[in-house]
C-alpha cells in the first residue's frame, strides 16, 4: 500500500481586522467623546498605524477621516455615508470584539457599520508570482508620508465561485491567443504599477463565499498624494472588462477615500 504526504497548507486566518465606519452626527461625536475608546486600546495595548515602525504593528489601530466616497454596484448606506473609519488588528479576534462592544454601548445601530474578516494565506501565489507582486511591497509608511486611505470592498458573483479554482486562477494571470498574442492583461499586468507605491491589505472571509451582508474582499489601500492618480488608474483599469476580464464577475461596494489622522481626537473632530 501507498503512503502519502499530508503536506496541505493552511488557509485558516493568521490575523483579524475590522473597519468601523462611523456617521458622526453631533450625537455620535459626543458619544465617541465619552466612550472608553481609549481606554480599551490602551488595555489591549494597540498601537496607532499613524507611526508603524517597520510595517503593520501586531496590534493596530488607525484613525481615518473622509475625503470622498465612490456608489458603486452595492448600496451599503453605512460606507457610503460614513464620515469616519477605525480600523482595528491583531493576531486574535478579542481586541474586535472588545472594540465592537466599546462602540455599541454609545452608538446607535444606524450610525455604525462594521466590515469585518481575516487576513489570510494568499490562493494564487506560488513562488514566481510571490516574488514579481510582495516580494518588494510597499510597507506601511507613517501617516505624514502617505497620508491617504482607500477601502474598497467587494464580493464575487454566483459565477464566480461556481467556477472551480483553476478557472479562477487563468482570470489572475494575462490570457494569450494560440498565435501567442496576448488578448488580454489580467488582474495582475493591470495592477504592476502600483507594486511600487501602494500599501496593500485585503481581508477575506472565513468562509468563501462571503455570507449575505458581508463582502468577499476587503481592499484596503494607502498611498503619498502624489500616486492618488495612480490608485484611481489601476482601478479604471481593473474595471475594464477587456483588460481584465475577471470584473465580469465583481459587484463593488463603494469606494471610501479617507484621511489617515493620528489621535482619537482627531477623528471626533
Amino acid at each position: 500500500m501507498s503512503t502519502h504526504a499530508n503536506d496541505v497548507l493552511p488557509t485558516t486566518g493568521v490575523r483579524h481586522g475590522a473597519y468601523f465606519c462611523l456617521q458622526l452626527s453631533d450625537a455620535v461625536r459626543r458619544a465617541l467623546a465619552a466612550s472608553d475608546l481609549p481606554r480599551v486600546a490602551s488595555q489591549l495595548g494597540l498601537q496607532n498605524e499613524f507611526e508603524p515602525g517597520a510595517d503593520h504593528p501586531a496590534q493596530a489601530l488607525a484613525y481615518r477621516r473622509r475625503v470622498s466616497v465612490r456608489p458603486a454596484d452595492t448600496q451599503d448606506a453605512g460606507l457610503l455615508h460614513a464620515d469616519a473609519i477605525i480600523h482595528i488588528a491583531s493576531s486574535s479576534p478579542e481586541p474586535v470584539s472588545a472594540v465592537r462592544a466599546a462602540l455599541a454601548q454609545r452608538i446607535e445601530p444606524q450610525a455604525l457599520r462594521v466590515l469585518s474578516g481575516v487576513l489570510r494565506p494568499a490562493n494564487y501565489t506560488g513562488t514566481l508570482m510571490h516574488n514579481y507582486a510582495y516580494a518588494r511591497r510597499v510597507l506601511q509608511q507613517p501617516g505624514e508620508r502617505m497620508p491617504n486611505a482607500f477601502l474598497l470592498p467587494l464580493s464575487k458573483t454566483a459565477a464566480w465561485w461556481s467556477k472551480s479554482w483553476m478557472e479562477r486562477h487563468t482570470y489572475i494571470l494575462p490570457r494569450y491567443a494560440a498565435s501567442g498574442e496576448r488578448e488580454s492583461e489580467g488582474h495582475a499586468l493591470v495592477c504592476e504599477p502600483g507594486i511600487d507605491c501602494l500599501m496593500r491589505r485585503t481581508y477575506k472571509q472565513a468562509e468563501e463565499p462571503a455570507a449575505p451582508g458581508s463582502y468577499d474582499f476587503l481592499n484596503y489601500f494607502e498611498c503619498a498624494d502624489a500616486d492618488v492618480p495612480m490608485f484611481h488608474a489601476i482601478c479604471a483599469g481593473l474595471r475594464d472588462v477587456r483588460r481584465n476580464p475577471e470584473w465580469r464577475f465583481v459587484q463593488e461596494g463603494p469606494t471610501w477615500h479617507g484621511r489617515r489622522v493620528a489621535s482619537f481626537q482627531e477623528l471626533c473632530g
